[in-house]
């Protein structure tokens, strides 16, 4: 690891004084991901700033029924909080599927939307990667690309999104609060945080250099009675999807969908959102040939790789039965 600078931040506002949007500047709290591509040499940080003392890891309710959860909460508090486990299981049920509990218990909300893909072209110094070295072309198109996307993958970039909390973020329509280096907060709708990855892989989100994450809101949630997340992995833990999906529907009195939700995990370079999907289910009752159909719509448009074509048919399989299961009140 090369040498950096260390500053411990006593405030937002000083934190992103701190980080001046220099390149070399990183704000870390938890380090889960960031110690660990400093360690192998992918990330040259130069400058950390510590946050991890910073008063921004309250989860909070809202005037509105909603919920504000602080950056700088741990993952596992926060899957842990009654305001989350009440009001977003479906948040509760994704961050517990991702990583380990020794991680959970250190990394934070923040640091979760901000982690880098688990390609393992991105982290081999030996191999070129777009993501890591722009203009080096990506080794994962013509290597093993199993694991890869399927869904908005450029030639450009073929890696995928590793986080699970995320995907639940997306389905829930998310709302991310930062704060810039002028001192004012604006706010990224959580669909638009993430790119894709088009022609600029290095740029994982819409974030400005030096932009601080002080919270995620939450509106109240219309589908905390059905609601499910799914992960299919190589093994039962700590390990990263191959394909996830949280599912959610708000069900009307005479038995049929007022409104869907359908987000996939590993998939894509982001959360992937399947709108066309939640559409079609719109109005219909939650059968399984309706959620097959609504499966279909979301991998329509899906090109996989030579060791990854198998990732359409999986991912139809979770979105029937997540959906399935959410329409039966959230029961596997």
């Amino acid at each position: 690891m090369r040498s950096f600078a260390f500053k411990r931040a006593a405030d937002p506002s000083d934190a992103v004084k701190s980080h001046g949007g220099a390149a070399g500047s990183r704000f870390i709290a938890g380090g889960t991901n960031l110690l660990d591509l400093m360690k192998e040499g992918v990330d040259q940080a130069t400058a950390l700033i510590d946050i991890s003392r910073l008063s921004l890891s309250v989860v909070k309710a809202m005037p509105n029924g909603g919920v504000s959860i602080g950056g700088l909460a741990k993952n596992a508090d926060t899957a842990n909080h009654p305001l989350i486990r009440q009001g977003f299981p479906l948040l509760t049920q994704a961050i517990l599927a991702g990583a380990s509990p020794q991680i959970r218990n250190m990394a934070t909300n923040g640091g979760n939307l901000l982690q880098r893909t688990r390609c393992p072209y991105f982290y081999d110094l030996a191999t070129g990667c777009n993501k890591r070295e722009p203009g080096t072309g990506c080794s994962a198109k013509i290597g093993l690309n199993r694991n890869h996307a399927i869904l908005g993958w450029s030639d450009a970039c073929i890696a995928t999104h590793p986080s699970d909390m995320c995907v639940a973020l997306a389905a829930l329509d998310a709302v991310v609060k930062v704060r810039g280096l002028d001192g004012k907060e604006r706010t990224i709708k959580f669909v638009d945080f993430h790119r894709l990855p088009e022609t600029m892989p290095e740029k994982d989100n819409t974030l400005k250099h030096g932009e601080l994450i002080t919270s995620i809101d939450l509106a109240r949630s219309p589908f905390f009675n059905n609601s499910y997340y799914l992960k299919v992995r190589e093994r039962s833990s700590y390990a990263f999807a191959l394909v996830s999906v949280a599912a959610a529907l708000e069900v009307a009195g005479n038995g049929s969908i007022n409104q869907a939700r359908i987000a996939l995990g590993g998939v894509a370079h982001k959360p992937w959102r399947a709108f066309e999907a939640e559409s079609y289910l719109t109005g219909k009752q939650p059968t399984k040939e309706a959620f097959k159909k609504a499966a279909e719509i979301a991998t329509r448009e899906a090109r996989p790789h030579r060791d990854n074509t198998f990732k359409i048919t999986l991912a139809q399989r979770v979105i029937v039965r997540a959906l399935d299961n959410a329409g039966r009140g959230g029961v596997a």
